[in-house]
């Protein structure tokens, strides 16, 4: 039997290409995909960048978010 040390030696010699396919394969059967839950993400990132172009909502630089946080938890 393969030994799963084995399996991560011959999964890292692959492209990145098909490591990504490896692991996202991988991932999978740790958490299935869940359509509904899908569906709800949907709607909220349809319902956020709507939010953007109506100009109800300002976006935040990424700078700025990490300034933020390193500055509450450092």
């Amino acid at each position: 039997m393969i030994t799963p040390a084995e399996i991560i030696h011959e999964a890292e010699s692959l492209p990145v290409e098909q490591r990504v396919l490896v692991v996202d394969a991988l991932l999978r059967t740790l958490n299935p995909p869940d359509p509904e839950i899908d569906r709800k993400w949907i709607a909220v990132a349809k319902r956020r960048i709507e939010e953007l172009r109506a100009g109800k909502v300002k976006t935040v630089p990424g700078e700025e978010v990490f300034e933020k946080i390193r500055n509450r938890f450092l």
